[in-house]
């Protein structure tokens, strides 16, 4: 299994860990060899998610992940100076728990952030 494999899987089992999974819920991603490799693949059926690939040269097919991607490097990545892996790691994890879920509001849940948007839709 290759190093971003591998990081990719670790990922993967620490969101299962955090969230309440529901059956169908779909994971999507481009089609990278760390996210189309067998051990992802099986870890996602096992948990009866639904894996969609974005198609080759199609960028609207990922749009969702291309804009939080975009949010991220432009709001937060471009004004930091990272030294260390480490430190880069501990500075995205802050930007997307404590700002981007938390805080931050989306048009396209009302103006609400993800968290308050979580909450009223489990009322």
């Amino acid at each position: 299994m290759s190093y971003t494999t591998a990081l990719y899987l670790k990922t993967v089992l620490q969101a299962l860990e955090k969230r309440k999974v529901h059956p169908g819920l779909i994971f999507h991603s481009d089609a990278g060899v760390q996210y189309a490799c067998e051990v992802v693949k099986e870890r996602l059926r096992a948990n009866q998610i639904i894996q969609s690939m974005s198609g080759s040269g199609n960028c609207y097919d990922n749009a969702l992940a291309e804009s939080f991607f975009h949010s991220l490097k432009t709001e937060w990545v471009y004004f930091e100076k990272y030294e260390t892996r480490e430190q880069t790691h501990l500075s995205i994890f802050e930007y997307i728990e404590s700002f981007y879920n938390r805080q931050r509001v989306h048009s396209n849940l009302g103006y609400l952030s993800p968290e308050k948007y979580e909450q009223l839709m489990s009322q």
